[in-house]
């Protein structure tokens, strides 16, 4: 997968095999939310952040390791 930025949807993300564990350690509540579930091809991983308070750059240093 090419490298994640704040413009990558949530639904990509979510394809990168271990993204899910990194977004529970970094707090992302929309995995559980039922909204979210709906929205997940429109959610970019920078708005979930801003949204949240989530630093986005640590969370993205994660995402981009594998």
């Amino acid at each position: 997968m090419e490298k994640i930025t704040r413009e990558t949807i949530l639904a990509e993300v979510l394809k990168t095999e271990g993204a899910e564990k990194i977004l529970v350690k970094h707090n992302v509540p929309c995995l559980g939310c039922a909204m979210a579930s709906m929205e997940m091809d429109k959610l970019k991983i920078g708005e979930v952040c801003q949204v949240y308070g989530i630093d986005s750059e640590k969370l993205l240093k994660d995402l981009n390791k594998n």
